[in-house]
């Protein structure tokens, strides 16, 4: 029988694969399956090597050499859990994703309900991180019922321990909070605000199909081996932007909830939240294919949790099935907002050749020709890990350029010192400066009318404005007034065969109908094209109201002198 390789050889076995990660070909392939069989016997010593073990192999699922490769990294990561060094180092390595380990986070309302839904027998509140202060302790009536409440007023069990005493056999203290919490505040909207300032830490403790990185894996119809280098040159964004995915193929509403989950798992186990994700709609779920292995899962918003302008997808990034990063976009005036993001893992393999996908995807789907990149996403508004990472100079390398003078000037003389002087690096200090302002890319003319220019927030402080005016506190009462408004403005006295998500999109958009300049001047036919875009909003799909509304040259144009009109 083979003998265990001690924590020294297993060391030196896994800094030599860490240094094999990016090469491949026949020999490196074979290096790596001899290292792998290596730390398969392995009893590693730290807490720090079992980690870069495990990102190895999810590394190696994402981009295998060969066949052999593959069913040795998988196999790996299958008994990962079962590992003896893992049971000694599992506290240490809470929080890593890795499966058999627990997850500390303090989840977004609609996440938590989700985990809830489907492990409640392993969500518990973290009661290690809770201050039990009087303003918790003010929730007990509302988890009650009328007949509780006397032994409420008289004994101080404190919040623990009422909940304690509260929940069923069986049941955990999170499970029963949420459950409670829900039926007490049916409203999401409420229910989501509620929860967020309570902002309750919970512990996901390992169990059967709980999130994991371990073992994510979404759909591959085939393997794509890596047998040469990967692209490490800098795409031209430009023509990378003109390509047209191999195809974009719809998933039914089963499998739009798997890779829904799928996105949210990948969320989860590294300690992030994103709402698209969170309250994404298993009919607006499509598959974006690249070839290579290269894939997207474009997931749009329900309809009710949609914005009143832009529309906003999530895409999770999968290379041969593995999650190795996210895409969030928000387009609208033929133009589109990006944050990008690749995992921890995956960063310098091919982040630049996969963004140049994403812009092409974006504007395949979108018809955006000009694309923005917020401040935050650069390392601005407190985004200390985006400005450590060296973001804005990743992007300004790429061909992306702020349009403010002051930053414009900024940049002359840093890549000035770069010319003069080689080793020359931005300051944190300075690259913050930088990241204040918006970056833009555009393939087509420089326009003005687009995300990142167009101050579309504006738009609902008119509508404040002018109902606040007239109606102050009797909102309901200006609501009703104004979809009876807009429907005489459009010419409609019912809107037969509407769905209720479109009826709803028909109210929210109501009172901006009622304030669009010149809308008395337009004709039958572009008054029925509105409301086509209304309707769009609360349809299947949020990318046909972009279409719409793009294709409507007068609404551009009337909403666009709505916004800046009104001053902040």
């Amino acid at each position: 029988m083979a003998r265990a390789a001690g924590g020294a050889s297993g060391r030196v076995a896994l800094r030599e694969l860490s240094r094999l990660r990016l090469e491949f070909g026949r020999g490196p392939a074979q290096r790596k399956r001899v290292l792998l069989s290596q730390l398969e016997r392995a009893s590693l010593v730290t807490s720090a090597d079992l980690l870069g073990l495990h990102e190895a192999l999810c590394f190696m699922r994402a981009y295998p050499d060969d066949r052999a490769a593959l069913a040795q990294a998988e196999r790996m990561l299958a008994r990962f859990e079962r590992r003896a060094d893992l049971r000694r180092h599992r506290a240490k390595l809470g929080d890593s994703g890795i499966a058999g380990t627990a997850i500390r986070y303090r989840f977004f309302a609609e996440t938590m309900g989700w985990l809830a839904d489907r492990w409640p027998g392993h969500l518990r509140i973290d009661w290690d991180e809770i201050d039990e202060s009087p303003l918790l302790e003010r929730l007990l009536p509302l988890l009650g019922i009328d007949a509780e409440t006397p032994g409420f007023d008289e004994y101080d069990y404190g919040l623990r321990g009422w909940i304690d005493r509260m929940k069923g056999a069986g049941e955990t203290d999170a499970a029963f909070l949420i459950q409670r919490l829900r039926a007490r505040v049916p409203d999401s909207f409420l229910h989501e605000a509620l929860a967020d300032f309570l902002d309750l830490p919970f512990v996901l403790e390992p169990g059967s199909g709980t999130p994991s990185r371990t073992l994510a894996l979404g759909p591959r119809k085939r393997v794509a081996f890596q047998r040469a280098p990967l692209a490490s040159g800098r795409p031209s964004l430009a023509a990378e932007a003109q390509r047209a995915p191999l195809a974009v193929r719809p998933v039914s509403s089963r499998e739009g909830r798997k890779l829904i989950d799928l996105a949210l798992a990948a969320m989860i186990t590294r300690s992030r939240d994103l709402d698209v994700f969170a309250y994404g709609d298993p009919r607006d779920v499509r598959m974006v294919e690249w070839g290579d292995g290269l894939s997207f899962a474009c997931i749009g918003a329900r309809p009710e949790r949609r914005l009143l302008l832009e529309s906003v997808y999530g895409f999770l990034t999968l290379k041969n099935g593995v999650p190795v990063g996210y895409v969030l976009t928000g387009a609208l005036y033929g133009s589109a907002e990006i944050a990008y993001n690749v995992f921890e893992t995956f960063r310098g393999a091919e982040a630049a050749a996969i963004y140049a996908r994403v812009l092409a995807m974006t504007r395949h789907l979108f018809g955006a020709d000009t694309f923005t990149i917020p401040s935050y996403q650069l390392g601005g508004a407190g985004n200390d890990e985006g400005l450590r990472s060296g973001a804005w100079w990743f992007y300004r390398k790429l061909g992306w350029a702020p349009r403010d003078r002051g930053a414009r000037r900024m940049i002359a003389a840093e890549e000035g010192r770069m010319r003069r002087r080689a080793s020359h690096r931005s300051s944190l200090a300075t690259l913050a400066k930088l990241a204040e302002h918006p970056l833009f890319f555009s393939t087509g003319r420089a326009r003005t009318d687009v995300m990142g220019v167009i101050p579309l927030a504006r738009a609902g402080l008119a509508v404040t404005r002018a109902i606040s005016k007239r109606y102050g506190a009797d909102r309901e009462r200006a609501q009703r007034d104004c979809e009876v408004a807009a429907m005489n403005l459009l010419g409609v006295s019912r809107l037969a065969g509407w769905t209720r998500s479109e009826r709803h999109a028909f109210a929210r958009w109501a009172p901006l109908v009622a304030l669009l300049p010149g809308l008395e001047g337009w004709d039958q036919d572009e008054r029925a094209a509105l409301l086509d875009v209304v309707r769009a909003k609360g349809g299947r799909r949020e990318s046909d109201f972009v279409q719409r509304f793009d294709g409507h040259s007068k609404l551009r144009q009337s909403l666009r002198v709505l916004v800046e009109r009104t001053r902040e």
